[in-house]
């Protein structure tokens, strides 16, 4: 019950009450299994809060223990490699994340049927980082790969398939392709206000990547709209020095800025 209970609220967004409940779990874990599953959901909460060298090395125990009892091709490993990747993504080191990523996939390959949305996940991943290091053109080709399969095996609404039009949306932004990325982002955004809470964090991404477009656009009332809806969930959501709420007042800064409204910019570039 308590397990069910920490995940619900990684879930909705409660990562501090779920660290506090992972640690009285962790105290009381008597088997390597439970320290295992415990340890990486430890790593799920520290990524979420943006503590992301934390993060690995939770992810990295827990691996340890699962890598005891098993070879080192079996498919349960698919997804510490594939959670590795992700922070060293987040990180910037996107050499060694390519290479966990490609683990993930080798895995998942060997393994998985070809429409199995583990195989869309890794395809998604490897889009990530090719979108981080700029090369467009061979990330859509992997965004489009995943969504293929994401429409294919899971229900309309996934919030699954709102993150893959959410990331084809933005390489079209980086491209200049305001229209498109919009048409895109609204897609993904109907997904994600159909099944997650109104205050959850995946929704004030939504707000700032609609916000970022009309910026483009120079519909600068429009951004600040959204902006704000950001910025409003974000408050509710993290903790005060998390990065993801600097952000949401950066955002806020450039618009006014752009809008000749200097000390009003001043004001949110210093929060």
């Amino acid at each position: 019950g308590w397990y069910r209970m920490g995940k619900l609220m990684l879930r909705v967004g409660h990562f501090n009450q779920a660290e506090e409940l992972y640690n009285e779990l962790l105290e009381d874990a008597s088997n390597d299994s439970d320290r295992a599953f415990i340890y990486h959901q430890l790593g799920d909460v520290k990524k979420n809060q943006g503590k992301y060298n934390e993060a690995v090395s939770f992810y990295e125990n827990s691996y340890s223990i699962k890598r005891k009892s098993l070879p080192e091709d079996h498919l349960g490993l698919a997804i510490f490699y594939n959670n590795i990747g992700q922070l060293y993504n987040k990180m910037g080191d996107y050499s060694k994340a390519l290479e966990f990523y490609e683990k993930t996939l080798g895995l998942n390959g060997k393994g998985l049927p070809p429409n199995h949305p583990d195989l869309a996940t890794s395809y998604n991943s490897i889009g990530s980082v090719y979108e981080n290091m700029a090369d467009y053109s061979k990330a859509l080709l992997f965004y489009e790969k995943s969504l293929a399969i994401r429409k294919e095996a899971l229900p309309p609404n996934h919030p699954d398939v709102g993150d893959s039009y959410d990331n084809i949306a933005g390489l079209y932004e980086v491209r200049g392709e305001y229209s498109k990325a919009l048409e895109y982002y609204e897609k993904a955004f109907k997904i994600y206000q159909r099944v997650l809470p109104p205050n959850h964090p995946r929704l004030a991404a939504s707000y700032a990547l609609i916000g970022s477009v009309y910026d483009n656009f120079g519909d600068y009332e429009k951004a600040l709209q959204f902006y704000d809806k950001d910025l409003h969930i974000c408050q509710l959501a993290f903790h005060s020095n998390h990065p993801d709420l600097a952000n949401c007042y950066s955002n806020l800064g450039s618009v006014f800025d752009r809008m000749g409204q200097y000390s009003k910019a001043l004001e949110y570039y210093e929060k």
